[in-house]
């Protein structure tokens, strides 16, 4: 796919090629899919992800590499691709989430915040002089439709999920999600989940410095992140 074959049907966005696909597209997927892994799970009273960061070299200050995000009090998503374009999407959707609250004096509800924000995603994959966004996003949240999972990847494409992972290490995550996913686990149960299923999938050592997870439980409905020494025993208690 990459290196200017397919008769350079990837040159430009709005062309296809003869089997009916977006180069451009499937390249942005890709930037996606090269990213650091993210994984989330819910259960009826509660929803975690769980992301890995990257700490290229000592020098860099681990503490500022941000993977997830608050965008309203229950909501909250981890991104993969492209840090860059994942923020302006992030800082729009807190801007929408802003925007209906203030217009119905209530939080607004996943599946519209994630339509919204696939919405803008797909309108780059069919106008020329524009490229994809190269990244996707994976939201968490808890309203009145109860735990949500969702994704919203470059193509404008977004789907609920019980369980999911996405970035590099995805295959061996999701199926280590099937393998061992209920619906009846409890919180600290669908914490350990994500964070086997991240050890699972990546090729380091899991830790607090390398590790962000963050919860959402339905009794607060608050998006929290949390701390080095949060993290630091939940993964001793997995060991």
């Amino acid at each position: 796919m990459f290196g200017g074959g397919q008769l350079k049907y990837d040159r430009a966005l709005t062309v296809f090629s003869p089997e009916g696909r977006l180069y451009q597209v499937e390249y942005a997927l890709e930037a996606v899919r090269r990213g650091t892994l993210a994984v989330a799970v819910k259960s009826k009273d509660a929803v975690c992800l769980v992301a890995q960061i990257k700490i290229p070299t000592k020098l860099m200050d681990a503490d500022e590499i941000d993977k997830i995000f608050q965008v309203d009090e229950h909501i909250g998503v981890a991104i993969s691709g492209l840090h860059a374009d994942s923020r302006t999407l992030i800082d729009y959707a807190r801007v929408q989430a802003q925007s209906f609250r203030l217009t119905y004096d209530e939080p607004v509800r996943m599946s519209l915040l994630v339509k919204d924000v696939a919405d803008v995603m797909q309108q780059y994959t069919q106008y020329g002089g524009i490229r994809p966004w190269g990244c996707a996003l994976f939201f968490i949240g808890i309203d009145t439709d109860g735990t949500q999972v969702y994704t919203a990847s470059p193509s404008g494409i977004y789907r609920s999920f019980k369980a999911y992972a996405m970035g590099n290490g995805e295959a061996t995550a999701r199926e280590y999600l099937r393998d061992n996913y209920s619906k009846d686990l409890g919180f600290d149960q669908i914490i350990h989940l994500c964070l086997d299923a991240l050890k699972e999938a990546i090729d380091e050592e899991a830790t607090k410095e390398n590790v962000r997870l963050s919860y959402i439980k339905a009794k607060d409905k608050r998006f929290t992140v949390a701390s080095k020494d949060e993290i630091e025993q939940y993964l001793t208690d997995i060991k």
